[in-house]
């Protein structure tokens, strides 16, 4: 084979290397980029293999902290004894209807245009409607349930609770504390779920809290964390036309809304320590809580006697201090100054009352109740309030500079 033959035979060789090359290399090119040989150029695409997507799957929460877990735990177990409490009245159905002002007067009917209307108000029956809603928690199996005073302060109304699995029980509202926030009230249902009454006066600042109610009267159950953020507060709490001072209050960051009150302030031991009472409009995240243990005497009268009573002193006082001491000359900074008040009626020892009948009057200083020392820590109203009515009670006395010791026997508050 002369050179000149080798020669054209390599180059076709190499050419169909290359040419068979270039076509694999397209072949490639196509199937890669989805393109239709048989519409190349047309801007048509293969179909693309449907791509079997795997189920997914949602796993369960896992917690992430051991308190995390301590929450979620307490709630689960708290949630069937917390209750919404509702109140619902007959309320006047309102129905609008149109009058003539001319009917009657010989006016033609198309003297203003086919005739003059003017709406009118009238009532069509009564409809039962709630008016306001709250929070309580079960105590007993047998139906005792706990919530505020306010919860349950609508004048003729009938109240309902309803449980956490939706199901509605009338409610009797027992007794109402005469000083307290508080109310008890009895549902006709038994074995139910109960929460555990724990101990407010071991609590401490900065210990973590749950409270749980029935937030804005719509969201059953709602849930928020906090903490302690104080304790021993005074407030004036106001709504529904009426104005109360509420001591000794726990405070906390745990979110409090409107529908909350009533509900149950819980420790990390899923115990109630508190009773959720009233929150701040000025401010975010400042709510207050009475302490359970104002509460425990109150269940104890009532499964007792079916009412709460309260012992009755008969005086106004003011709780001296050493910058009242000294504002005012006195001698002593602590006791329970006797004082009138603002008004000619504001009586500094209430007439008839057992403070009247030991001899106490107006500018004498308490300065013990049974030997404890009174202080704005220990307030005398809080030493009354653990008595019973009919108790004596033994008090020493700075009256006009000496110093007496009196003998009272406290009266029923009316």
């Amino acid at each position: 084979m002369s050179s000149h033959i080798k020669t054209i035979f390599i180059a076709a060789a190499v050419s169909l290397v290359v040419s068979a090359v270039s076509f694999f290399g397209f072949a490639a090119f196509v199937q890669i980029q989805g393109l239709d040989l048989k519409n190349f150029g047309t801007g048509k695409y293969l179909q693309e293999k449907p791509t079997v997507k795997e189920p997914q799957i949602i796993e369960k929460y896992v917690p992430q902290t051991t308190q995390e877990q301590k929450i979620v735990d307490i709630v689960k177990q708290a949630q069937d004894a917390v209750v919404s409490v509702i109140a619902s009245k007959d309320l006047p159905i309102v129905e609008q209807y149109y009058t003539d002002p001319f009917q009657g007067f010989g006016f033609p009917n198309d003297l203003f245009g086919g005739g003059l209307q003017i709406p009118q108000y009238r009532q069509k029956g009564t409809q039962k409607q709630e008016v306001s809603s709250g929070t309580g928690f079960v105590i007993s199996s047998d139906g005792l349930i706990l919530t505020n005073k306010h919860v349950v302060s609508e004048e003729d109304a009938e109240f309902t609770v309803l449980a956490n699995d939706g199901k509605k029980y009338p409610a009797k509202v027992l007794a109402k504390d005469p000083v307290q926030d508080i109310a008890v009230l009895k549902i006709e249902k038994k074995n139910l779920a109960v929460l555990t009454i724990g101990d407010s006066d071991t609590i401490a600042t900065g210990q973590t809290v749950i409270a749980i109610g029935n937030a804005l009267g719509e969201f059953r159950n709602t849930v928020s964390v906090g903490v302690i953020s104080g304790l021993r507060r005074t407030i004036t709490a106001q709504g529904g036309g009426t104005s109360e001072t509420l001591e000794d209050l726990i405070q906390t960051d745990a979110a409090i809304n409107p529908g909350n009150s009533g509900g149950p302030l819980l420790n990390l031991n899923g115990q109630v320590i508190g009773i959720n009472t009233a929150m701040t409009q000025a401010a975010q995240n400042i709510g207050f809580a009475l302490p359970i243990n104002k509460a425990k005497k109150d269940v104890a009268q009532v499964k007792k006697t079916g009412k709460i009573t309260y012992p009755f002193l008969g005086v106004r006082y003011v709780i001296l201090d050493a910058d009242t001491a000294k504002k005012n000359n006195l001698t002593v900074d602590y006791g329970a100054l006797v004082a009138r008040g603002e008004t000619s009626t504001d009586f500094a020892v209430t007439p008839g009352s057992p403070a009247d009948i030991a001899g106490i009057v107006e500018n004498d200083i308490i300065l013990e109740a049974d030997g404890t020392k009174i202080t704005k820590d220990n307030p005398l109203a809080k030493i009354i309030q653990a008595r019973n009515v009919g108790d004596t009670l033994t008090l020493k006395v700075l009256h006009k500079g000496a110093e007496k010791t009196l003998k009272v026997t406290l009266s029923e508050r009316k």
